[in-house]
């Protein structure tokens, strides 16, 4: 699936509601999204807000999906922002509806759940990528928004390429003093070729699917995981043992390669840790590994589609990493 110019795009709250964006964040997405040539429109209930959960009920956001699904003038559904519980709706979902009228489906973090399990119940090729609010960025969206438009918008393959710089500050809080850190690119913690199939996202959401329906076969895959820094100091904790939950899966064997999105500052990663992390899992040691790639809760991000294709040439020094849909 591509998009092209004049398309119309549904902005939907299925996880967090809209209604803590300001007016101004709203408008600047908005024109940003239009000025890329597409069509804007929003669910009926993007704004709604549970006080206990912070969003609106299952039911308001079924109504949104399923509409926006049914709508043959909607070409492509991109989240409004992350969250904690999409996985609410999963079981609620018309899957043959969805998998009769193929949309793009765009988003990350917690939308990750929604977007693994759209795959793996439909075979649909869906799209980790820029939420709405993502747009709304003055500075330092360039990266994202051409990556965007690269997948979205042609078939051709795309050969990932490291930002020059990232920003890991609060830009929704203060749009004019942003802070950029020089990007020192990825690098490789295991050498190794591989082609596979993109499965993942947000790491703790994914594992959220273990042991359901919803949940991408693993075989021959190549997984894209990152994770947020909510464990702080404790985060290279934290994202061992959820790695090692999926290490544990049946059929892990038959992962392919792993590319891993930058993590935040607060996580105090760095690249030594991640070889220690790395090469104390003997399941890891024999396949191409890589880290620091633009994708996760930093920004500039790239889009990746999952169930998308990927080659990883990453031997003698090089690296290259190819996607396709």
């Amino acid at each position: 699936m591509i998009l092209k110019k004049g398309d119309e795009i549904r902005v939907l709250a299925l996880s967090k509601s809209m209604s803590v964006l300001t007016n101004e964040q709203i408008d600047l997405a908005k024109k940003k999204i239009e000025s890329l040539g597409f069509k804007v429109t929003f669910g009926k209930h993007v704004f709604e807000c549970d006080d206990l959960y912070g969003c609106a009920s299952i039911e308001s956001r079924l109504e949104d999906f399923h509409e926006a699904i049914k709508d043959k003038n909607v070409k492509c559904i991109l989240a409004a922002r992350g969250g904690y519980n999409v996985n609410q709706i999963l079981d609620r979902i018309n899957y043959d509806l969805v998998k009769n009228n193929p949309k793009v489906i765009c988003g990350f973090s917690d939308i990750t759940a929604l977007l693994n399990a759209v795959y793996a119940k439909t075979g649909i090729i869906t799209f980790s990528g820029p939420i709405y609010s993502n747009f709304g960025m003055k500075k330092g969206f360039d990266y994202t928004e051409t990556a965007f438009q690269k997948i979205m918008l042609d078939n051709n393959p795309i050969e990932i390429e490291s930002s020059d710089y990232y920003s890991d500050d609060k830009w929704y809080k203060d749009q004019e003093n942003r802070v950029f850190i020089k990007n020192s690119g990825m690098k490789v913690i295991n050498e190794g070729e591989c082609k596979g199939i993109i499965i993942g996202g947000n790491l703790c959401t994914l594992n959220l699917l273990q042991g359901t329906q919803y949940m991408p076969k693993l075989k021959d895959s190549i997984l894209f995981i990152e994770d947020d820094d909510a464990s702080g100091k404790n985060f290279l904790l934290e994202f061992d043992r959820n790695i090692e939950s999926i290490i544990q899966m049946d059929d892990f064997k038959y992962v392919k390669g792993i590319v891993i999105g930058r993590a935040q500052t607060k996580s105090e990663m760095n690249d030594e840790k991640w070889k220690v992390l790395v090469k104390s899992k003997e399941k890891l040691r024999n396949i191409p590994i890589i880290i620091n790639a633009d994708f996760g809760h930093t920004t500039p991000i790239f889009t990746f589609p999952i169930g998308g294709k990927c080659t990883i040439d990453a031997l003698n020094g090089n690296l290259k990493i190819i996607i396709e849909k």
